[in-house]
């Protein structure tokens, strides 16, 4: 409704931004025709500010609070009355993102959709990052005497086309016996390779065969955009913090690294916080403090993680709200919990990548705060899918909790 989208255009959030675009979008259209009569659209649709059928009183008859979500319903159900009058009627469907108005409609026997053009179509089809191939013994001797393995060789893959510029595959003996083989497929050459995985660093060392796969895609400086994704314990920003550390501290491939997480709570707000904007952030950033103070456990210092880490000059912890306008040139970035993120702030965070910097994006698509964002919709899975055929790109699902016995169990039966 137009009131509505009057009364959040000054919100300095998503809603805000969207309620603004909304606006814009109606002024240019206008310029087109009248609104109230129909202006067509590019896709051969027709847009149309609807005010002939906004009386209440037949939605009224079910529910009689006269809330906006109801003034809409009220429009649907009076142009589905009229339709329903005439010998070939066209179908009225209503359109929205909430569940509960989509519930409404149903009862007064309208037909309603979700919004689906900003959702993959199949989460349970999405983009892991490895697939397991079952090959004869002798593919798998090759690869590791030749160190990498054409892709015309591997004739199991033959009727493979969706094979992705650095996707892993887990190679399997097909007799049944205990050898097998991990690799990387390289686009340029058409080959899989071998990955790096050394046995530890900054004393983090990979526990399983998809960690491995995550510290190739960190440690690699030609894929400049990673994504992890995987349920809480997975180890997703412990590896990143080492191999980051490692790279800005220890190669000096980057002058400095950024880590950033959006400011979204789980459950109730605290509310406001005192002090000034380190302290304000710093109940956000515990998580990111947890895992240096893990990475630092070996290194005897009597001095305060957070004091260890503000004294490293070349370590920025910051809250995602500021990144835009940054251009951040020759940096490790790390964007923790990026599955709160919508698909226009992903894309900011990307966008603000400045030359020779390497983004990695973490988060648990299944564990999402934002209210406006489901595990099909967020920005972390849009990256995850839209990113996959592109060979700046990397991404590995981690499956195994590696927290502790009790993470691990909650993460699979919670």
């Amino acid at each position: 409704m137009i009131e509505e989208i009057d009364s959040m255009k000054n919100l300095q959030n998503e809603v805000g931004r969207n309620a603004r675009l909304v606006g814009r979008i109606l002024d240019r259209l206008r310029e087109k025709g009248k609104l109230n009569e129909g202006v067509p659209l590019e896709n051969g649709g027709l847009i149309k500010i609807e005010l002939n059928h906004i009386a209440n009183e037949t939605v009224k008859e079910h529910f009689l609070e006269i809330a906006n979500d109801n003034r809409i319903l009220a429009v649907a159900l009076n142009l589905f009355h009229e339709e329903q009058k005439k010998e070939n009627p066209m179908p009225v469907i209503l359109v929205s993102k909430d569940v509960i108005m989509r519930v409404k409609a149903d009862t007064l026997g309208i037909s309603s959709q979700d919004y689906l053009s900003d959702k993959i179509k199949n989460y349970d089809a999405l983009y892991t990052g490895f697939i397991t191939v079952f090959v004869h013994p002798s593919t798998i001797d090759s690869f590791y005497t030749e160190k990498h393995l054409p892709k015309s060789q591997v004739p199991e893959l033959k009727e493979t086309i969706d094979i992705y510029p650095n996707q892993f595959v887990i190679f399997k003996d097909s007799f049944g016996s205990n050898k097998s083989a991990v690799a990387r497929y390289n686009k340029y050459t058409d080959s899989f390779e071998h990955l790096y995985s050394p046995e530890s660093v900054w004393d983090v060392s990979p526990r399983n065969v998809q960690q491995r796969m995550a510290m190739d895609l960190l440690v690699n400086d030609s894929i400049p955009i990673v994504t992890l994704t995987g349920k809480s314990g997975t180890g997703k920003s412990l590896l990143a913090l080492a191999w980051e550390l490692s790279k800005v501290l220890d190669e000096k491939v980057y002058n400095k690294l950024l880590i950033a997480r959006p400011i979204v709570p789980m459950g109730n707000d605290i509310g406001y916080l005192p002090g000034d904007k380190e302290e304000k952030l710093k109940p956000w950033m515990k998580p990111i403090y947890d895992n240096f103070e893990y990475i630092f456990r070996n290194r005897k210092t009597d001095t305060n993680i957070e004091d260890v880490i503000a004294g490293i000059k070349n370590i920025e912890i910051e809250a995602l709200t500021y990144i835009r306008g940054r251009s951040i040139p020759k940096q490790f970035i790390i964007i923790d919990e990026a599955q709160n993120l919508t698909r226009h702030e992903i894309k900011t965070t990307i966008s603000r990548v400045g030359e020779s910097s390497k983004i990695v994006l973490l988060g648990d698509p299944e564990q999402i705060d934002n209210p406006y964002l489901d595990a099909t919709s967020n920005g972390l899975t849009q990256v995850v899918e839209k990113f996959k055929e592109s060979k700046l790109s990397g991404h590995v699902t981690l499956i195994k909790g590696e927290r502790s016995k009790v993470a691990e169990l909650a993460a699979k039966l919670l």
